[in-house]
């Protein structure tokens, strides 16, 4: 099939690997040239193989999908990078679009929406699942984040592991209203109302890495 758009799939999990690759081949005008079960072999496969789109899973052993991802885009591969994965926060999402990603979709796209966007890729056009697409337009809405300030980010990593307040504040050696403050200080600019939550949004945004 000369005119088939040459795809290849990199995901660790194999039975997940097999049903993209059969969900294709069923697809006129797209073949499966090769499949990768990490990063680093995507890469060379990339390179040895030049397809027009490389399907790429986010989290892999190796390298993972934001690094072999920049890899190729910087490669000498004319290969577009469609990020296809179950995650989808903030932080998984910038991070692929800023290594080079062309798109992102999720795992429950239908056959239909694979095909679609792996065509669209090929043609250089972004493609964005409707749910990350309204994530990056809520993000765009929210108001400029103010960062937290690093003694925020240590009393954060310590709710983050389970301590109380007095816990939090006999590790950092700072009194125990001390650290409601800072909590009080975090909340507000998270926007959130509990320490769980806190954490959670923190993490999503990137100002927390656990």
């Amino acid at each position: 099939m000369a005119d088939s758009l040459r795809v290849i799939v990199i995901d660790d999990h194999t039975v997940m690997r097999a049903g993209v690759v059969a969900l294709l081949a069923a697809e006129d005008g797209i073949e499966i040239v090769g499949e990768a079960a990490d990063g680093r072999a995507a890469v060379a496969l990339a390179e040895e193989l030049r397809p027009d789109v490389a399907l790429m899973d986010l989290r892999m052993p190796v390298l993972d999908g934001v690094a072999a991802t920049g890899r190729i885009v910087a490669g000498p591969a004319p290969t577009q990078v469609l990020i296809l994965t179950t995650y989808d926060t903030d932080t998984d999402i910038e991070r692929a679009v800023e290594a080079g990603a062309i798109g992102y979709l999720l795992k429950d796209a239908t056959r239909e929406q694979l095909a679609d966007a792996i065509r669209s890729a090929a043609r250089g056009e972004t493609v964005l699942a409707p749910r990350v697409a309204q994530k990056l337009v809520a993000k765009l809405r929210r108001p400029a984040q103010v960062p937290l300030t690093p003694r925020e980010v240590d009393v954060l990593n310590g709710v983050a592991d389970g301590l109380s307040n007095a816990e939090i504040g006999e590790r950092l050696f700072i009194g125990e209203a001390t650290v409601k403050t800072h909590l009080l200080r975090v909340f507000a600019k998270l926007d959130v109302s509990d320490r769980t939550r806190a954490v959670v949004v923190a993490m999503e945004r990137g100002l927390l890495v656990r």
